[in-house]
């Protein structure tokens, strides 16, 4: 008897390959709706680039921050990034110096390009797509910003790195990842310092200063506590953006925070 031959040539292949392609998706949105945030805003000094003396591009901490910001970003949380200059060339201090306030905060602009396309490639080697974005048109070294081309990329999967500041002077980088935060709709800005929180003083000079769980604007303010510049704080605050305020030196600290964790200190309305 003569064997039929398949009118489907490669079916089963094809069924399994679907079939692993909707328990992938499965398994993504449940590990993603885990999450306590779908779309956060991050942002980073300058001077935590460059390592222990925050200077210049440590290569050890780009990996290492590539690595917490991978794991976030595959368990399916949207990420964007902002980072400072401030390990490059900070604007106010060639103020008086022979440097005009607008062209010195024009080459900090420049430093967070330097910085964003360091961190964007070291984000690429852990296998997450990384794009950057700037505030002024920087073809083709990176896309000129546009909220709904940043989105794009986060919605795939992707990082998406918004460098330039706001592309004006007299704003810092705080100012402008508040500023993003708040186009972007994300679910919270997220500071990331070397320090685990918000404390009523400095816990590097005062040992009796205690940290802070949560923090409403209005005391911050009242408190004269120095969370981020007043330009962004308002912002934030207009808005109803929460800041969290966190260590993002410390292994999986993120990736707990994502998750919930009681991690940080968060600022908010509430």
């Amino acid at each position: 008897m003569q064997e039929r031959k398949n009118p489907h040539p490669g079916y089963k292949d094809k069924l399994l390959v679907a079939i692993f392609i909707i328990f992938g998706y499965f398994c993504f949105t449940f590990i993603a709706k885990k999450m306590k945030y779908k779309r956060i805003l991050l942002k980073l000094s300058g001077e935590s680039l460059g390592g222990e003396k925050g200077v210049g591009l440590d290569v050890n901490m780009m990996s290492q921050y590539a690595k917490e910001i991978a794991k976030v970003a595959k368990s399916g949380v949207q990420i964007a990034i902002v980072i400072g200059g401030g390990n490059i060339f900070r604007g106010v201090t060639g103020v008086g110096k022979g440097f005009s306030r607008v062209k010195g905060d024009q080459m900090g602009m420049l430093a967070t390009v330097i910085n964003s396309i360091g961190l964007s490639m070291s984000i690429k080697s852990e296998g997450i797509e990384a794009e950057v974005f700037t505030s002024t048109p920087m073809e083709p070294m990176a896309r000129y910003y546009a909220k709904e081309k940043a989105q794009e990329v986060m919605e795939r999967g992707g990082v998406a790195i918004i460098a330039g500041g706001t592309g004006n002077p007299f704003f810092t980088t705080d100012s402008a990842s508040a500023l993003r935060a708040c186009e972007i709709e994300a679910d919270a800005l997220l500071k990331g310092t070397r320090v685990d929180g918000v404390y009523t003083a400095d816990p590097e000079k005062d040992p009796t200063a205690t940290k802070y769980e949560t923090l409403t604007f209005d005391k911050a303010l009242a408190d004269n506590l120095r969370i981020m510049d007043q330009t962004a704080f308002a912002l934030c605050k207009e808005n109803n953006m929460p800041i969290i305020v966190f260590d993002m030196n410390k292994v999986n600290n993120l990736y707990e925070l994502m998750q919930g964790g009681n991690v940080g200190t968060v600022v908010s309305n509430k």
